[in-house]
Parts: C-alpha cells; structure tokens; sequence
C-alpha cells in the first residue's frame, strides 16, 4: 500500500483528500505546516505528497524546492494542489519541482489518475 503525505493547513481539505485517498486504498499521514510536512518527508520518505500552497509561514513552493533540491527526498513525487489557478502559478509550481499541478475544487478521478500515473504499482 502506498503512503502519501498531505501537508496542507485546511483541516476541510484534509478530511476531504483523506476520505477520498484511503477509501482509492493509500495510507495517508496529514500535517498543516510545510515545515512540518519536510522533516515528515524525510524521516517517513513517502510514496508521494500533495502540497498546498498557501501556508502560513513557508509556502508550498518553497517546500516543493526544499525536498527536490534534497538528495534525500528528491525522488518523491509532489503534486501540488491549491486556488492559485494562473498559469503563472502552474508553470512555477512545476519549475520549483512538482510533478504536477491541480487547482481546488479538486476533481476527484483527476487527481486519482494523476497519482497512478506518477505510482503506476502502487495501491
């Protein structure tokens, strides 16, 4: 079973990604701050995160640089996912090293389809 982090600061999309990850079969850790969705990333070194991007305290686009600038966690795929809906945002979410971007309301098969994609054996 694959383990994806969440480090997003809403506990409404937490509970909501939550539900919908474990009901797909993934085993799920959540935190709300990036810092603390970092040292989560290195100690545990899950299959994959999904990052919000506004946060209190260090964004969601300088964590996504932290861990793919890490020798340690660079191989962990993030999917970041947030209201900034510009393309600007999407092209430098991905610049910052994000395998992929989706915007809130999330889709429920979109993001699905996205984590198979980026974990073609897991679950």
């Amino acid at each position: 079973m694959a383990t994806i982090l969440i480090i997003d600061d809403s506990p409404t999309d937490v509970r909501v990604f939550t539900t919908l990850l474990e009901r797909a079969g993934y085993q799920v850790i959540a935190v709300s701050s990036a810092e603390e969705g970092i040292e989560r990333v290195r100690a545990d070194l899950p299959d994959l995160v999904i990052m919000d991007v506004i946060m209190p305290g260090m964004n969601g686009f300088q964590a996504t640089r932290t861990l793919t600038r890490d020798p340690v966690t660079k191989a962990v795929p993030i999917v970041m996912i947030t209201t900034k809906s510009m393309e600007t945002d999407r092209v430098w979410g991905l610049r910052q090293g994000a395998r992929a971007f989706i915007t809130k309301p999330v889709n429920e098969k979109e993001l699905l389809s996205c984590i198979t994609d980026l974990l073609p054996s897991a679950t």
